[in-house]
């Protein structure tokens, strides 16, 4: 289709609202989108009382080049919300695509996100991965983004640039609200994925964001604080709309970060499941019963308290070591006996049998709780619809990071950042925020018994390594998330320099049954996982 020839029906709005941005970087903006490969577009653009004369005539000369550019004026200025709704009212697209006055759209842009939705009719909200550009046109510093992750979205406004929706529902939730004013696109984005058949992701860097003064890009929080508070307020209609049972909190420090604080309206029965040999380990220079200390901790510093804990020990486990147990527990302790050889997911399911609760919390026995609130904040997620398991956040004795989830490369199975510091942050921040994951840690998960039940517990063909890599990846198969929650925190007293024990037939089982189905992983990127320190999942402990 030739420049200026306007179809009668635009497959993709672009919705711009325009405030004064400089010229050449308007310029730039308009030239982006009139460069794209796929010509089935219309251009809205709503200036909003702009009181730089270069901005008019701009904007007249690119409606008369090109008819596919349509522009209105606002009497006076009423801020990005309302210019925003003024250009989504005038669209005419089937889809609405948001790109501000200052940044840049790749030329393909247009043209994948049609080949993705046409694909698959059922997609309503779509995004892609973006970068930042400079003054002088240089692109850097790429987010390369997982898939949909609704737990990350509860805690990161991740998925931004380029966001694309279908405008019949952008429409029907009511557009952009002004009470969020500053975080305006993730309430709609909340709302709009509430309602979602489906959520596409495109993995290629589609969007130039621009770091001009006064930007987000640029500036941070010091930009527009306001937008954080907006954010907080976003993320905790949402919760109240959908039934999360949370308050949203800001990062003190770190912008963009948010935290859920549990608030739990119920407080179901968690069964702890504990597999123990009832073994010593020396532990901050001091030798401990490793089961007795992990037990220890849970009755100290737990929060919850409607819980039980169920011990699968050894026939040879140490009589003066159950005794103990039971002395520091009393009627909360169950004790389940097992004859048969060491087989982690065999006495997971004999916990599992043996629990009386609604929601099954499998730990290892080399741990000690360190957040008061961890059940509370396990249960939050374990409770809600769609969630099958979720983790937390493990440290070794040294305060370094062993477990913040595994990722997949090339098919294969690790801990991603094991031995970093316990502050870091990982990329973009996934080690600070809630997210999705195709499996976590069994050191530490919990699951509703439903959701447990429903994909047959462990697996005893897995006695050692990969049972809860498969357990998480079956609940994925079903439809269920994974989860780890970094605000969820533990001691794992694993050697933080011990060897891989996984066996080549271990490998070889995981590869014919998950292979087709991790590679590649959703929740990470090849892109970035040169940087990661994917540590290969070992057996867990049974000390």
């Amino acid at each position: 289709m030739a420049a200026g020839q306007a179809p009668t029906e635009p497959f993709f709005s672009v919705v711009t609202p325009v405030y004064n941005p400089p010229a050449p970087v308007l310029e730039a903006m308009l030239a982006s989108v009139r460069n794209q490969s796929f010509a089935n577009w219309e251009h809205c653009l709503v200036d909003d009382g702009s009181s730089e004369p270069h901005v008019r005539k701009i904007l007249d000369r690119a409606s008369r080049d090109d008819s596919r550019v349509r522009v209105f004026y606002r009497e006076s200025n009423g801020g990005i919300v309302a210019a925003s709704n003024d250009a989504l009212q005038r669209a005419t697209g089937e889809f609405v695509a948001l790109l501000d006055h200052d940044d840049e759209l790749d030329p393909e842009a247009l043209r994948l996100a049609h080949e993705t939705l046409v694909a698959d009719p059922e997609v309503d909200y779509l995004y892609t991965d973006e970068d930042l550009i400079d003054e002088t046109g240089r692109c850097f510093n790429p987010f390369l983004k997982p898939d949909w992750s609704p737990e990350r979205m509860r805690t990161q406004m991740y998925t931004c640039h380029l966001s694309i929706h279908r405008r019949r529902l952008a429409l029907e939730v009511g557009g952009f609200d002004a009470a969020f004013d500053g975080s305006q696109d993730w309430d709609l984005v909340f709302k709009v994925t509430e309602k979602a058949r489906k959520v596409a992701h495109i993995r290629q860097v589609l969007y130039h964001w621009r770091m001009v003064a006064g930007s987000t890009a640029l500036e941070g929080i010091d930009a527009k604080p306001w937008a954080f508070a907006a954010g907080t307020r976003a993320i905790q209609a949402h919760c109240d709309r959908v039934g999360f049972p949370a308050t949203a909190e800001h990062d003190d420090v770190l912008f963009g970060i948010y935290h859920l604080r549990p608030r739990l309206e119920t407080r179901p029965l968690v069964s702890i499941i504990i597999p123990t040999a009832g073994r010593p380990r020396e532990v901050w220079g001091e030798q401990r019963v490793l089961v007795s200390h992990c037990v220890q901790s849970i009755l100290a510093k737990s929060t919850y308290d409607n819980y039980e804990l169920i011990c699968v020990v050894d026939h040879s486990m140490d009589p003066t070591v159950l005794a103990g147990l039971q002395a520091m527990a009393g009627e909360r302790l169950r004790i389940v006996h097992s004859t048969q050889p060491f087989n982690f997911a065999e006495r997971i399911n004999l916990g599992a049998l043996a629990a009386s609760g609604d929601h099954l919390l499998l730990l290892n026995d080399d741990m000690e709780v360190i957040t008061p609130d961890w059940i509370e904040r396990l249960v939050m997620y374990s409770s809600f619809p769609g969630i099958g398991a979720v983790g937390g956040k493990l440290l070794l004795s040294d305060g370094r990071i062993q477990h913040v989830g595994v990722m997949f490369q090339q098919g294969w199975p690790g801990h991603i950042y094991r031995g970093f510091a316990r502050e870091f942050g990982g990329y973009r921040g996934n080690t600070l925020v809630a997210g999705n994951l195709l499996a976590v840690t069994g050191a530490c998960i919990m699951s509703s018994r439903e959701a447990f039940e429903s994909v047959g517990g462990f697996s005893t063909l897995f006695p050692l390594n990969y049972n809860d890599v498969d357990y998480c990846l079956k609940l994925n198969a079903e439809g269920q998330r994974v989860v780890l929650d970094p605000d969820t925190v533990l001691y794992h007293f694993e050697s933080s320099s011990r060897a891989s024990d996984v066996r080549p037939w271990e490998n070889d089982l995981l590869h014919r049954r998950w292979g087709a189905w991790v590679n590649p992983d959703p929740y990470s990127s090849p892109g970035i996982l040169p940087s990661v320190d994917l540590v290969p999942v070992q057996a867990v402990s049974a000390g």
